[in-house]
């Protein structure tokens, strides 16, 4: 990243394989953080503010449904994408978590080079989002980059 600070995943998992796996192929690109379930999910979302979530649907407690679906009702939360990654292979599922406000959608079993390239594409959309949040240090520019007359 240039010298920059690394972007941050949360991964929410209450299966240990999947964290260790998880960890293993982005750990070298992205500061980690992971939940073992929902309840831990939403705390460390609160605190960590994480750039991207991997959040599988089957947890202890809270579903990843209820997560997501809390995440996006939540000011400080809803513009964090969340890219489910489940077991549950079904048209219905994949429609009812894109509709609660899924980021992208990944089956388990899952490839790395796969995980790899959604997680970089979201990662690519979450920094450009930020540059174009970012307010411009000349005020006098209009949008298309000529002073106004």
């Amino acid at each position: 990243m240039n010298g920059a600070t690394k972007n941050s995943i949360l991964i929410v998992d209450d299966e240990v394989s999947n964290l260790m796996f998880l960890t293993r192929i982005l750990g070298s690109d992205y500061r980690l953080y992971t939940a073992k379930d929902g309840q831990e999910a939403l705390d460390k979302t609160r605190e960590l503010r994480p750039d991207l979530i991997l959040l599988d649907i089957v947890l202890p407690g809270i579903s990843g449904y209820e997560v997501l679906g809390k995440l996006k009702q939540q000011p400080e939360t809803k513009e964090i994408p969340v890219v489910v990654i489940t077991g549950i292979e079904s048209p219905e599922d994949l429609e009812y978590t894109l509709e609660l406000g899924a980021a992208d959608y990944i089956t388990k079993p899952f490839g790395e080079r796969t995980v790899k390239q959604r997680v970089l594409n979201q990662m690519i959309i979450v920094n450009l989002m930020r540059i174009l949040k970012t307010p411009t240090t000349s005020g006098s520019q209009s949008p298309n980059n000529q002073s106004p007359t």
